[in-house]
């Protein structure tokens, strides 16, 4: 792995390496190749990487992608944009929130109604990943040229058409939602969350910068 400038929290660091050791079968590697290929080709021709992970709320599975998508981008060294949305607004879902957590970010946050805004670092020096449940195309996704990465098959199967979107590209989770208010509710939103690290840990580690 490339070495950051920043210094990861430690649970953050411990965190990291076990998501490193996941196994990722076969199948998920046809399917992360896709975006592996975008990122590559954006990079060789000097452009900006623009990710948009897209889920239907905007509250969990997107969430994941889009933090630990740009925290294995800075840690590789690859500069990338990366965003997240869905096509209704709710809140970012705090079971989400406390799963990162448990993982070693640190996480503060500021009042908005029901849809608070986070501030997610990974070290101290930083700079802050700003997340709050948003449709895919708010102000402050700020690229105007994107790949949109679905991460849920609702979403993905009822927005035929994303403006902006260089690339549509399926990367599916399940949704832990399912496990919500049961006693394996936070083992399974941490089992959801460190195989989104693992994947976008694998997906920036295969880019090779110019």
């Amino acid at each position: 792995m490339a070495s950051s400038k920043s210094t990861l929290y430690p649970l953050l660091a411990e965190t990291i390496k076990k998501a490193g050791e996941l196994f990722i079968p076969p199948d998920r590697m046809e399917v992360l190749q896709v975006l592996i290929d975008y990122i590559q080709s954006k990079v060789d021709e000097g452009e900006e990487v623009n990710l948009n992970f897209i889920c239907t709320h905007n509250s969990r599975r997107s969430q994941f992608s889009q933090i630990w998508a740009k925290t294995a981008a800075d840690l590789h060294g690859i500069p990338a944009n990366c965003y997240s949305g869905g096509v209704e607004v709710t809140a970012f879902n705090e079971r989400a929130v406390n799963s990162l957590k448990r993982s070693g970010f640190r996480i503060s946050s500021k009042a908005n109604g029901s849809n608070p805004i986070y501030s997610v670092f990974y070290s101290e020096e930083s700079a802050p990943i700003t997340a709050f449940s948003k449709t895919y195309d708010d102000p402050a996704n700020t690229a105007s040229q994107f790949a949109a990465v679905m991460t849920c098959d609702h979403a993905d199967e009822n927005c035929p058409f994303i403006p902006g979107t260089e690339q549509r590209i399926p990367v599916r989770y399940e949704d832990p939602k399912a496990f919500d208010d049961t006693e394996l509710e936070a083992e399974m939103y941490d089992k959801r969350s460190h195989q989104i690290a693992s994947e976008m840990l694998y997906v920036f580690s295969q880019i090779a910068r110019g």
